[in-house]
């Protein structure tokens, strides 16, 4: 929360608002010069608006701030770049939310590995009639994810996936996630899955 800062000096002096006659009054100016201690946050916090309402300059007060008037909340643990990122592309992945782009930007973005991503859907058009449906009747969606190598990054926490997964596909649709070991570990050339 923005509060007084001791010393901080004032952009715009009040004494300097006042006619010249005022200027010499002792008890004026040490009036003004209070309220200027109480004024200057508040007008710099104004004059640097446009900085607070940026994700890539906003205090960490204000960026979580922000995250609520897009409608994004980044776990308080996660690295400040991810946060400023995950709110910075908060409103265009709003617009992709519930497709498989959407999905895998998400997913990126939180584990920093590019997601492959199955869906159960597909689309077609015929000129004939009653022509079949593509896809499955039950609408699912696989994702998978590799691990990091040993020291490349942070390992995936598997239920905060979850729950984000969870949010960003549609509610009539199931999802599995794979984790997969590093690539060129002796798990990852058999094939298995976690």
């Amino acid at each position: 929360m923005r509060t007084g800062v001791p010393g901080l000096p004032t952009p715009h002096p009040l004494i300097e608002q006042l006619p010249a006659v005022y200027l010499e009054q002792d008890f004026l100016q040490r009036f003004l010069a209070a309220l200027d201690d109480v004024l200057a946050p508040v007008l710099l916090t104004i004059d640097n608006l446009p900085a607070h309402l940026d994700p890539r300059s906003a205090p960490d007060d204000f960026l979580a701030w922000l995250a609520q008037w897009v409608a994004v909340e980044p776990y308080e643990d996660s690295a400040p770049d991810r946060q400023r990122a995950a709110v910075r592309g908060a409103v265009a992945r709003h617009a992709r939310r519930g497709t498989s782009g959407g999905l895998a930007e998400a997913v990126r973005l939180e584990t920093g590995a590019e997601p492959e991503i199955v869906e159960s859907g597909g689309t077609a058009w015929s000129t004939r009639p009653l022509t079949p449906l593509p896809g499955q009747a039950r609408p699912w969606v696989t994702i998978r994810v590799r691990e990091p190598a040993a020291g490349r990054g942070r390992r995936i926490d598997r239920v905060r996936l979850e729950e984000l997964i969870g949010a960003e596909v549609p509610a009539h649709v199931g999802f599995t996630l794979e984790i997969l070991p590093p690539a060129g570990s002796p798990a990852a050339s058999g094939g298995g899955a976690e």
